[in-house]
Order: structure tokens, then sequence, then C-alpha cells
């Protein structure tokens, strides 16, 4: 499976710790991430991630196309609903691209964990023939 990493500023270090906590599961499938958050994973948790751009620059938007293309099977995007900055990604556009293109989505912690406990059971092989 295919998955898309990002996190807003303040959401980073949750971000890492969560990858850290759920490393054998992670590591298992291709990780792809916006810049900074990738860089960051990569040194707390030692997983291989493919970095798109920074997300204000460019990686949201890099993101976003293989969610249109079909390649990416499941989104971890920690967001700031109340302290997001304008430099930051835009969390509307990756929900409104996963909602067309019926991508699992989590925004939250706990609805990543729940993502990334059924992707572990095989929940998500569903993906697979919706391919």
């Amino acid at each position: 499976m295919n998955i898309g990493l990002a996190a807003h500023d303040s959401k980073k270090k949750l971000m890492q710790n969560f990858c850290i906590a759920y490393r054998g599961i992670l590591a298992k499938n291709a990780l792809f991430a916006t810049g900074t958050t990738g860089r960051l994973i990569e040194e707390a948790a030692n997983l291989q991630i493919h970095k798109y751009l920074v997300g204000h620059l460019g990686g949201s938007q890099q993101l976003g196309a293989q969610i249109e293309h079909n390649e990416i099977d499941l989104v971890i995007f920690l967001r700031d609903p109340l302290r997001p900055k304008s430099h930051e990604p835009d969390v509307n556009s990756i929900v409104r691209l996963c909602d067309e293109h019926n991508i699992p989505l989590a925004t939250n912690l706990a609805t990543a964990e729940l993502l990334i406990k059924s992707l572990d059971r095989g929940d998500l092989d569903w993906r697979e023939m919706y391919k």
C-alpha cells in the first residue's frame, strides 16, 4: 500500500511519535510525505520515505496529484484546526481529493490509529481491487 503522510507544524512531533509507535506496520508499505514531515519521520523512526517538496512549496500538490491518479491508498494528514498558518499546506484540497477518489483519510490521531490497525489486519485490501 502507498501511504501519504503530512502534518501541520504543531502536529509534526505527534506524527513522529505515531510513526515510531507504528513503525512495524509502516515499514511494510511505501511511504510518501511532504518535505519537512518526511525528513522528521525519517530521523525519528528510521523509515524510508519518498519526500515531496515542502508542503507550501508544492508538496501538497504533489500528494494531491498522486491521489488523483489513484496512486495513494491511505492518507494521514495531522492538522491543527485551531492554529493553521498561512504557509502550511491546505488540508481542504487533500480532503476533497480523498473524498472524490474514495481514499481513506485521517486528520487526527484517533482516526490515524484506526486506519493503521485496519491496514495491518488487511481491512484495506479492497484498495488493490479498486485500482
